[in-house]
């Protein structure tokens, strides 16, 4: 009994953990997601492709060698879905987040550290002393 109260006991913690609510949560938030751009390719995209090619649905193109039947517009429509999905999460997720990134505050660049006179080893800029080597030192500002 006591070994089952602790495989609940590590189920509990396991499934507690940050990383598998989070996973939940991308879960959830994707399936919408998915939903939203599914949409997006059927009626937006497909009348596109409808207007150019004529047709919004390439699932009946085939052709048959040595009686095999080969539905190459199935292929053609999954290729279509799939280019769309991945530009829709690229202009509407990625690139928009890469912006984000870019308007963060950058950190002052410039040297964080400098040799130490004596003993030639790399020492913090406002360091009044050595680490290494205990030489006084001037610091930097």
């Amino acid at each position: 009994m006591d070994q089952l109260k602790e495989w609940f006991e590590g189920f509990r913690k396991f499934v507690m953990r940050g990383n598998v609510i989070d996973l939940a949560i991308a879960f959830v938030i994707g399936g919408a997601f998915g939903a939203v751009v599914k949409a997006l390719v059927a009626d937006i995209i497909t009348p596109i492709v409808a207007m150019i090619f004529g047709k919004p649905d390439f699932g009946s193109l085939s052709f048959t060698i040595n009686n095999s039947h080969f539905l190459y517009g199935d292929l053609i429509n999954n290729i279509i879905t799939f280019l769309s999905i991945a530009a829709a999460i690229y202009f509407i997720v990625v690139k928009p987040m890469e912006m984000i990134d870019a308007h963060r505050a950058k950190p002052a660049e410039g040297p964080t550290t400098r040799p130490c006179p004596e003993c030639i080893s790399d020492i913090p800029m406002r360091a009044t002393r050595c680490a290494f080597c205990t030489t006084v030192v001037t610091p930097v500002a």
